[in-house]
C-alpha cells in the first residue's frame, strides 16, 4: 500500500517541511507512547461506536476461527495510525503502524497482551526483525532520522531499534536510503557480524529526483550487529534498466520494485516491481542477478509481493491493483485485477498456471496483499490479507486451480476510520494466524480441519522464507 489513505495525504499536503539539526548518533531510549500530535495528522481518535460496529461486523467460516483481538490503544487509536506489517521473534509479535510500532506478548496466543508501544511517525513503518534488532521502513519524507524529529522533510530510510528488552525498545540509529524504504527484506548471509537487507522504495507516485534516479533499483543495506548506528548503504544494484515496465494502471508515475521475497534454501528471490515480476539469484546479496522476467499488463495492475511454495517450485505473485483503494474483489466484477497469479518454477523459468481471486463479495476496498505459507504436509497452502476482503487461506497445490479453504472478514470501515479497513498482513506463526487490521489492531485466528506440521520458529519475517 503506497500512501493509500486520502485523509492522510490531505493532512500531509498542508504541512511545511521542518528544518532539522544533525541527529545524535548516541543510542537513545524510544519516546514514551503518550498522546502526541503527529506530523501526519491531527491526532483525532477513532469514535468508539464506529470501532465497535466494525468489530461486530466480523464473519468467518468453520475453518478459520477468531480466538482473540487486541484493539489499538492510545496513542495508536487515532485515524493516522494505520496498521501495517508484522514480524515475529520468540514469543512476541511486532506490529508496525504509521505512527510507530507495538510489541505484543503472544506466548499464550489466545490471550495476547500489549508489552510496549513506541511512537515514531514514518509511514509505512513496515517491520523487520533480526536477533535483537528491529528495522522500521520509512518511505515518506520526515523531518529527520529520529522519532522525535519535528514535522515533515526529506529524510527517508530505515530506523533501527534494539529490542532486547521488549518492554523498552531503544532507538540506536538509522540509515538514509534513496527514495526511502517502503519494505525491507532480511537477506540470508554468511557474515554473522552483519545484517543485510534489501530496501525497496517503490517510487511509484513520487516525482522527486531521488526517486527517478532510484527507479529500477533496490538498495542493499549493511548493518553491523555490534554497532548498528554505523549502518550504511552497501550497494544499489539496478534490476530493471530504465526503470522497468509501466504498471497496468494509469496512476503510476515512476517504476521500481515494491517488494522482494527471498527463498533462502536456494538463494533465490521473487521481486515484485510494479509492472514486472522478477526471479533473482541472491547468492551474492550485493550483486543480485535477474534470472527471469515476466509481465502481465492485461491482468496485473501493480506487482506487489510474492510467496514461494514449500519446495520452491511455485511462486504466487500478488496484484495490489489500485494500491489498496480499489473494489475489485466481488466476483460479479469478473477478470483477475487485484488477484494472485500462480507460477511454476522450473530451473530459472517462471510459467503462469492460473489466477486466484477470493470467491466472496468484499464489502469495500479489496485487492491481494501480504501473506505467508502455512506448513501443511504434502500441500501448498498460504494465508493472505486482502484489505476488506479479509483473511483468506488458499490451497495452491494445483497451481492452475488454487482455491480458498477458509476465510475471516469484516465489513466496510466507516468514513471516520479512513473509509478503508481490513487485513493488511496475515501470517502463520507457530500454530496460529495473526492479522494486522488497518484499524482494529491485532487479530488472532485458528485454522481448523487442516493438519499443520512444521518446525517451531524463533524468528519470522514473511519476506524471508526458508
Amino acid at each position: 500500500m503506497r500512501g493509500a489513505l486520502p485523509a492522510l495525504a490531505a493532512a500531509l499536503s498542508l504541512l511545511l517541511a521542518a528544518c532539522t539539526a544533525e541527529p545524535s548518533r548516541q543510542p537513545a531510549k524510544a519516546p514514551a507512547a503518550s498522546r502526541t500530535q503527529s506530523p501526519l495528522g491531527d491526532g483525532t481518535p477513532i469514535r468508539p461506536g464506529d470501532l465497535a460496529d466494525y468489530l461486530d461486523s466480523a464473519e468467518h467460516d468453520a475453518a478459520l476461527v477468531p480466538v482473540a483481538n487486541v484493539p489499538r490503544r492510545p496513542p495508536m487509536d487515532v485515524e493516522e495510525a494505520v496498521g501495517s506489517d508484522l514480524a515475529f521473534t520468540g514469543g512476541y509479535a511486532i506490529a508496525g503502524n504509521y505512527l510507530g510500532f507495538t510489541v505484543y506478548d503472544i506466548s499464550r496466543p489466545e490471550q495476547p497482551q500489549v508489552v510496549s508501544q513506541v511512537y515514531c511517525p514514518g509511514p509505512q513503518n513496515d517491520v523487520t526483525v533480526s536477533g535483537n534488532l528491529l528495522f522500521l521502513s520509512v518511505d515518506l519524507g520526515m523531518g529527520g532520522e529520529r522519532c522525535d524529529a519535528p514535522g515533515t522533510g526529506d529524510w527517508e530510510g530505515l530506523r533501527i531499534f534494539d529490542i532486547a528488552d521488549k518492554r523498552a525498545p531503544r532507538y540506536v540509529g538509522a540509515v538514509r536510503t534513496p527514495c526511502g524504504s517502503h519494505t525491507a527484506t532480511l537477506i540470508p548471509s554468511d557474515d554473522p557480524a552483519s545484517v543485510y537487507l534489501f530496501a525497496t522504495s517503490a517510487p511509484s507516485r513520487t516525482s522527486g529526483s531521488a526517486c527517478h534516479a532510484a527507479k529500477g533499483s533496490i538498495t542493499v543495506v549493511k548493518v553491523p550487529v555490534a554497532d548498528p548506528a554505523r549502518a550504511t548503504v552497501a550497494a544499489q544494484p539496478e534490476l530493471l534498466e530504465g526503470g522497468g515496465s509501466p504498471a497496468g494502471t494509469d496512476h503510476i508515475l515512476v517504476g521500481g520494485c515494491h517488494d522482494v521475497t527471498v527463498y533462502a534454501p536456494k538463494r533465490l528471490a521473487a521481486a515484485s516491481c510494479i509492472g514486472d515480476g522478477l526471479l533473482l539469484d541472491v547468492s551474492d546479496p550485493l550483486r543480485p542477478k535477474v534470472l527471469d522476467r515476466v509481465r502481465d499488463p492485461k491482468h496485473f495492475g501493480y506487482w506487489h509481493s510474492a510467496v514461494f511454495s514449500q519446495d520452491g517450485s511455485k511462486v504466487v505473485f500478488s496484484d495490489e491493483f489500485g494500491g489498496g483503494r480499489s473494489s475489485v474483489c466481488p466476483p460479479a466484477r469478473g477478470g483477475t485485477w487485484g488477484a494472485n497469479g500462480v507460477y511454476t518454477l522450473k530451473g530459472t523459468k517462471l510459467t503462469l498456471q492460473g489466477y486466484f481471486m477470493i470467491p466472496r463479495v468484499a464489502r469495500g476496498t479489496c485487492s491481494a496483499h501480504n501473506g505467508s505459507l502455512v506448513p501443511v504436509p504434502g500441500r501448498d497452502v498460504m494465508v493472505q490479507g486482502w484489505y476488506e476482503g479479509g483473511v483468506s487461506v488458499i490451497d495452491f497445490t494445483d497451481p492452475a486451480h488454487a482455491r480458498e479453504i477458509g476465510y475471516f472478514q469484516r465489513g466496510h470501515a466507516p468514513v471516520s476510520m479512513g473509509g478503508s479497513g481490513g487485513s493488511w498482513s496475515a501470517y502463520y506463526y507457530n500454530g496460529y494466524i495473526y492479522s494486522s487490521d488497518l484499524y482494529s489492531g491485532l487479530d488472532v485466528l485458528k485454522l481448523t480441519g487442516v493438519r499443520q506440521e512444521g518446525q517451531r520458529l524463533t524468528e519470522f519475517n514473511a519476506q524471508t522464507q526458508g
